[in-house]
């Protein structure tokens, strides 16, 4: 079964020039953007035995930067394993796409915006999708399984302290030097009911670099590997267990991201980002929760501004979009949400304030499009700005970033000792 785009007679560009090819792996989906001077008609039909995608693209003869795809598949891409590409006929050019598995495939337009001219993205997504719930269970089953062995202790300790009690209580009056010592609640450990999930969200991705700084560091790697040194801190807490939503160089979407969070039923959303600013002197790390009320400062204003522009950048299918979901996050997003959000947002810049500079001292607000979970405290880390040369250096040290991580660790802790999560919504 095929599908076509159609363009007007007034769209379809002949003699376009191709600006450049990119493929973007992931266990997501697989994204392969062609950018050009023109918008390009094109059309797609998928075929088995084998699993192959051809897609035509109208307007355009074969050249050496369309041959340069063939070359990009890397053998560890999920979906594809080899591109092939040629001239099917004359203003035509045919790609074959071989695929490992049967895919869904999503084939859309961008029009220009940024550095980018006009984009044709094709998205191969898995006709079956990975469930990130049963893989986050499966990776964590080990500690799980030690988390439940040590709750049976502490409940074996917890029956001999009531014993004890009752003993206690039914005993005759005794001499006071012989009296039997009161058991105290203190002695009963605090019984730990399940893992505590960590969502991990490292800003920007693929088509979507992030800010850049003047060296040259994009923001999408430098929270990438903060983001990893978090999940590997957290992954060695017994209590709690990481999930990142994504693991790589490849973009997602940013109710995507919440989606992600909620399906895996986190007990935090923790997005981390390394943003600019448009004066070089801005300096500082910042954490901001969801407002409701509007915006706690300019700059809280502009940097939601930004960062909600992450989609329009990294490029999503409009027409795809389930509006009920998007009015969903935008409508449920409760006071009470918000309200913790706000106290591990302060908790995390205390411990980042101990050895870092700060742009705010308190928890500011702003609508972040990816701070919209109706039932998931949420908050977005600034961890500095690569905007700034001084701060841009800082954001590349390892040990700079694995402070920062530390920091995002300890106050996650502060805030679950004091408020401790409750029970699941589902069984997971």
């Amino acid at each position: 079964m095929g599908f076509i785009l159609f363009l007007s007679e007034m769209d379809i560009a002949w003699g376009a020039k191709i600006l450049g090819v990119r493929i973007w792996p992931a266990e997501d989906y697989t994204r392969v953007t062609l950018e050009s001077d023109k918008a390009l008609p094109i059309s797609q039909q998928l075929l088995t035995n084998p699993d192959r995608l051809v897609v035509d693209v109208q307007g355009m003869e074969l050249n050496t930067a369309l041959k340069d795809l063939v070359a990009k598949v890397k053998p560890n891409d999920p979906y594809v394993s080899q591109i092939r590409v040629g001239q099917f006929q004359p203003g035509m050019v045919r790609l074959v796409f071989d695929l490992k598995e049967p895919i869904k495939p999503q084939l859309f337009t961008l029009d220009p915006i940024g550095e980018y001219q006009y984009r044709m993205v094709l998205d191969l997504y898995p006709a079956t999708p990975p469930d990130p719930l049963m893989e986050l269970v499966k990776n964590s089953a080990r500690k799980e399984s030690a988390l439940e062995k040590a709750n049976e202790e502490i409940d074996l300790i917890a029956q001999f302290a009531t014993k004890k009690e009752k003993e206690a209580a039914k005993a005759p009056a005794a001499p006071v030097a012989q009296a039997i010592p009161e058991v105290k609640e203190s002695i009963t450990p605090k019984k730990q009911r399940r893992l505590i999930t960590i969502a991990i969200d490292a800003g920007h991705g693929g088509e979507d670099p992030g800010a850049i700084g003047s060296m040259g560091s994009k923001e999408k790697h430098v929270v990438l590997s903060i983001a990893k040194r978090l999940r590997d801190k957290i992954d060695n807490d017994a209590y709690m267990r990481p999930f990142l939503t994504r693991e790589g160089d490849y973009f997602v979407p940013l109710h995507t991201r919440v989606q992600k969070a909620r399906r895996v039923e986190a007990d935090l959303f923790v997005s981390i980002h390394a943003d600019a600013f448009i004066e070089p002197r801005a300096k500082g790390a910042s954490v901001f929760a969801l407002s409701q009320m509007g915006a706690s400062s300019t700059t809280a204003r502009w940097m939601a501004n930004k960062e909600n522009a992450s989609d329009l950048i990294g490029g999503i299918n409009i027409k795809t979009q389930d509006k009920q979901v998007a009015n969903l996050l935008l409508d449920m997003s409760t006071t009470a949400q918000i309200k913790d959000s706000l106290q591990v947002g302060q908790a995390i810049l205390r411990q980042i304030g101990g050895f870092a500079p700060l742009h705010k001292p308190k928890v500011e607000q702003a609508s972040f499009a990816v701070l919209k979970a109706p039932d998931i405290p949420s908050i977005l880390v600034e961890t500095a700005f690569i905007s700034n040369p001084q701060e841009e250096a800082r954001l590349n040290d390892d040990a700079y970033q694995d402070r920062i991580a530390e920091a995002i660790l300890k106050g996650i802790r502060d805030y679950f000792s004091k408020n401790p999560p409750v029970a699941r919504r589902s069984t997971a």
